[in-house]
């Protein structure tokens, strides 16, 4: 029966982890999306003051870590204090269109990851993530640096861990994307899933997401 119970405890691990292996936006490991993360969680990262984290959440939703790290040069942060943030809260990078720019903003990033990151494109897959920058770092720096990531999820054929990766994704905007299934073009994506969010959210989604 032990036997039996460690067998079937396994086979749920291997479960468990090839679900994570397929959610195509990077498993968090303790950095949050700025976009919908709580005020409250705001609150207690550094250098976030009540201004600042007021003027965040009124300009929400951020497009790239670019507009992000503008916004808050323009809050008074120096770039040293930007950078402490971001090892707490990001705007997630595609890593198929990421500007060199916008990878370097990742926490110890540098030159060489963001020669890296454009090297291998285009990015299918996380198991491919694994591989190529596994060559380059040890496997914890790999997974923390796809928490920083995303690669885009096809609407047509996502599954549901896939689809409920994208932060603020939850059983009801899964349902709305696989109702509409086949997708055709953005445009019907614009349209249909405006039906229950403002633009701004749609824009939002759409960063995530591709029609093939």
């Amino acid at each position: 029966m032990n036997r039996l119970a460690q067998a079937l405890g396994m086979i749920t691990i291997s479960l468990v982890a090839t679900v994570t292996a397929l959610a195509q936006v990077g498993k968090s490991q303790g950095v949050v999306d700025v976009n919908t993360v709580a005020e409250k969680d705001l609150a207690a990262m550094p250098h976030m003051t009540a201004d600042i984290i007021k003027a965040v959440i009124a300009k929400r939703p951020f497009a790239s870590p670019t507009d992000l790290n503008a916004f808050l040069l323009e809050q008074k942060l120096t770039q040293e204090q930007a950078a402490a943030l971001y090892a707490k809260t990001f705007v997630h990078i595609n890593l198929n269109t990421a500007t060199r720019e916008e990878i370097m903003l990742i926490p110890g990033a540098g030159k060489k990851m963001a020669h890296e990151f454009d090297e291998y494109r285009p990015w299918k897959s996380w198991k491919q993530f694994d591989k190529e920058i596994g060559k380059y770092v040890g496997p914890e720096e790999v997974a923390r640096l796809a928490q920083y990531c995303f690669i885009p999820i096809n609407l047509n054929t996502a599954t549901d861990e896939d689809i409920q990766s994208i932060p603020g994704v939850g059983p009801k905007m899964l349902h709305e994307f696989k109702e509409y299934r086949p997708w055709k073009t953005m445009e019907q994506f614009n349209k249909e899933i405006g039906k229950y969010v403002d633009e701004k959210e749609v824009k939002r989604l759409a960063r995530y997401v591709v029609i093939e």
